[in-house]
């Protein structure tokens, strides 16, 4: 779940989905400290508000009420006219035109605001001004103006769906996102079978892609990034005449795609040894997870659970939320991941928040004496560090993005 960067990207990415092996940022120097608001300690330049959205929405689903100057931090962040830049250093400092602004970090900022409540008029500017740079083909670019991909389109969706819109009603001369996301849907049959691509490349063919795949899914059926599980599909792949089917298509492609390489997902870039993709497993354990297709995702999870510890410690806070969103998804204690405790390890990059939660146990025994309906605070749901492979389907791109433009 790296930042999208705009237009800018469509020639570089053939296979979107996983980033080369690379070393953590270095710890910032006293030269260089980031606000404590701030979750994480590298250089929030292509992430900031992506992860701090996605550890307060993580905090949020488990029950975890943030610190308040945490939420104040990325309210700050956001620009008059409603957008969010990826990294706003002197947030006193109006928006201009060198302002990057940034549809998935703005996406982001809408669902974990909604998530928290209490922020109706930030999170209405921000819906507003996704509405206003909407494509004549009803997507989203990374930025404005940008050539609409899956990822960009799908979790602008996510957004408006938590923002109380019907996404397939927010359309730009007659064109819906759900338009623009089977336009970048890959027939049955063949390599890509019922995929999703990230873009078209220059000539106009679309290749298929895991990490655009799961965001489509998600997209496709009108979801954010926290889930339910959603009713069993046994749909075959067949053609995408609707979003309904178009994600059907591509949770195939994801088992598929997941199995073959022992329930995970591995980077595919050009000229890099294949390693296993954790971000990007995660989401696809989500996407399947909201189609129905519960059993891959159960088994997927299993294997992050044994095997994602060290590349979430060095990747940080929106790796452990992606984790969390997997965990809730498939109804996975976050608090006892592996033997880990990703609420912990999440909270432990960032402020104290105000609550802890409760454990198992004590949700367990609520339900119980209430009788009420209510899922254990441990349950956990929804990119982009720059270190790491694969940081999640909104997360993968972001770094290469930042870098073209």
């Amino acid at each position: 779940m790296n930042v999208r960067r705009s237009a800018a990207v469509l020639a570089a990415v053939a296979v979107i989905g996983a980033a080369t092996p690379a070393a953590a940022d270095p710890s910032p120097s006293p030269s260089q400290a980031f606000p404590s608001a701030l979750y994480g300690d590298k250089d929030p330049k292509y992430d900031g508000v992506w992860r701090q959205s996605l550890a307060l929405l993580a905090q949020d689903t488990v029950g975890v009420k943030p610190a308040d100057k945490s939420v104040q931090w990325l309210t700050r962040q956001q620009c008059a006219d409603g957008s969010f830049a990826s990294y706003r250093p002197d947030p006193a400092a109006a928006c201009d035109a060198k302002t990057m602004l940034d549809t998935n970090a703005t996406s982001a900022a809408v669902q974990a605001l909604t998530a928290l409540g209490g922020h109706d008029g930030v999170t209405r500017k921000a819906v507003g001004w996704l509405k206003s740079v909407q494509n004549e083909d009803g997507g989203w670019g990374y930025a404005p103006g940008g050539a609409s991909d899956t990822n960009s389109t799908s979790i602008v969706i996510g957004a408006l769906a938590a923002a109380g819109e019907k996404p397939d009603q927010v359309e730009k001369d007659g064109k819906s996102p759900h338009d623009a996301l089977l336009k970048l849907a890959l027939p049955c049959g063949g390599d890509g079978d019922g995929a999703f691509a990230f873009q078209p490349d220059k000539k106009g063919e679309l290749a298929a892609n895991a990490d655009a795949t799961a965001a489509g899914v998600l997209g496709a059926l009108g979801k954010g990034m926290v889930v339910e599980p959603g009713k069993k599909s046994d749909a075959t792949c067949e053609k995408a005449a609707t979003p309904r089917q178009a994600a059907a298509n591509g949770a195939g492609y994801l088992t598929a795609a997941l199995a073959k390489d022992g329930n995970h997902l591995m980077s595919a870039l050009a000229g890099a040894e294949p390693q296993p993709d954790f971000g990007n497993t995660a989401d696809a354990v989500v996407a399947l997870a909201a189609q129905g297709d519960t059993a891959q995702a159960e088994k997927s999870v299993r294997w992050l659970e044994k095997n994602s510890a060290s590349w979430a410690a060095q990747s940080g806070p929106a790796a452990f939320a992606q984790l969390i969103f997997a965990a809730h998804a498939t109804g996975t204690n976050p608090r006892d991941f592996g033997g880990a405790d990703l609420v912990k390890q999440l909270g432990a990059t960032g402020p104290a928040p105000q609550t802890a939660g409760k454990t198992t146990s004590e949700a367990a025994d609520e339900k119980e004496d209430s009788g009420s309906d209510f899922f254990g605070v441990w349950w956990y749901v929804g990119v982009c560090l720059v270190a790491g492979i694969g940081i999640g389907f909104l997360f993968t791109g972001r770094k290469k993005q930042q870098q073209q433009l």
